[in-house]
């Protein structure tokens, strides 16, 4: 009997190590075309840019925050405004706009102060208070920690140009901290989370979600999905926004989500290992409500895991030693195709080491993720089911 079972783990562990590097292999493969796209693709087309709105809500001084404010204002485009957010009268990240303003007094730069929560997701509901200020009928939501370059309205609104495409969105690399949960963090983004979001491109046809480094699309999209109070109690609002967007239909086909070749920057707070922690299990149980099935499907693409348990199940035979070296070499060509080529990391090769550790957090983070539903998002308790969110007072 235990030979059975011995062998039934050895012939599972396997299995896993095969899903695994299949995966892996379709990632560089995502990755190959992203590449092939973004070498032949020109984004910047001849027909006239539109004027745009650009929403940003705030809440407290994320890292190097003004300078990812200024890269906005040095945009090499036609015609734009920058409207800001906050909730708080007295939050911090006012001094920054104010700063902007100052430095920028030609470009036209406002600050709204949110005074109403209407739903458990605070961000969305500053943005709906924020959108009668908007004077433009093509829409930018990004966070408030993206940092880009003076070509990315372009690259970003030449594609809407097109009534086929409901919405651009774009991939984002982390700019980490000294702490080991920023470094951790920032591994993810580029080689796993990134590289899950090329997969889907190819596999699904498109895309089908947002990213909330980029969220481009029209004011007539978002009233058609009942505006920014319809996604007000979700988690997930840039998945959602996407999601709902790409469910519109324009001349009798749904309107595309476009992935930019245009990567932006990301500076991440200098989390210690327990904020790392909390972030992570945050966006684990958002993707979990969101894609379910895609979610549970994650297990077959834990590669370090599946080979680590072959050397167990096989008592350390050298064949399971041979299996294991295979299968993290695959990853770190994963690593290297997506982080590197893709996202252009240039951190990132002295980052690998971390490599194996953040894969076997994420697994536990994984396993975690079914066992409650709470989250804790900027320092509150959430209840989270369904997507929607539940504050929770304790």
């Amino acid at each position: 009997m235990m030979h059975s079972l011995a062998t039934i783990f050895q012939v599972v562990a396997v299995l896993g190590c095969l899903a695994s590097s299949a995966y892996y292999g379709i990632c560089v493969w995502s990755a190959a075309a992203f590449l092939r796209a973004r070498k032949l693709h020109k984004e910047i087309g001849s027909a006239p840019l539109p004027s745009v709105s650009i929403l940003k809500p705030l809440k407290g001084v994320d890292p190097d925050i003004y300078q990812s404010f200024r890269s906005h204002c040095l945009q090499d485009y036609p015609e734009y405004e920058i409207i800001f957010g906050v909730s708080d009268p007295a939050d911090p990240a006012i001094a920054s706009v104010e700063q902007l303003q100052r430095e920028f007094p030609d470009l036209s730069i406002r600050l709204v102060v949110c005074r109403e929560k209407l739903g458990a997701n605070v961000k969305v509901s500053n943005l709906h208070q924020m959108l009668p200020s908007a004077r433009y009928q093509h829409l930018l939501v990004n966070d408030s920690d993206i940092r880009v370059e003076p070509d990315y309205l372009r690259n970003i609104f030449a594609p809407l140009t097109d009534e086929r495409v409901g919405m651009v969105t774009c991939l984002y690399r982390g700019a980490p901290a000294a702490t080991l949960g920023s470094q951790l963090e920032a591994l993810g983004i580029s080689t796993d989370f990134s590289a899950g979001v090329l997969v889907a491109q190819q596999l699904e046809g498109g895309l089908h979600f947002g990213l909330g480094s980029t969220l481009a699309f029209r004011r007539r999209d978002l009233d058609r999905i009942g505006g920014f109070l319809s996604i007000v109690d979700y988690l997930a609002d840039d998945y959602e926004l996407g999601r709902r967007i790409s469910e519109l239909e324009s001349n009798g086909s749904r309107l595309k989500v476009l992935l930019s070749r245009e990567v932006v920057d990301t500076h991440l707070p200098a989390y210690d290992f327990s904020g790392f922690l909390a972030h992570q299990m945050r966006w684990a149980r958002g993707v979990r409500d969101a894609r379910l099935g895609g979610y549970i499907g994650l297990v077959s693409t834990f590669g370090l895991m599946w080979s680590l348990l072959t050397v167990i199940a096989a008592n350390a035979a050298p064949w399971s030693w041979a299996v294991l070296a295979v299968v993290f070499a695959l990853r770190i060509a994963v690593a290297l195709a997506v982080g590197k080529s893709v996202l252009q990391d240039e951190k990132l090769p002295g980052q690998l080491w971390l490599l194996p550790l953040r894969d076997l957090i994420a697994v536990a983070v994984w396993i975690a993720s079914f066992a409650g539903h709470t989250v804790i998002w900027r320092g509150e308790t959430f209840e989270l089911k369904n997507g929607r969110l539940t504050r929770i007072n304790l």
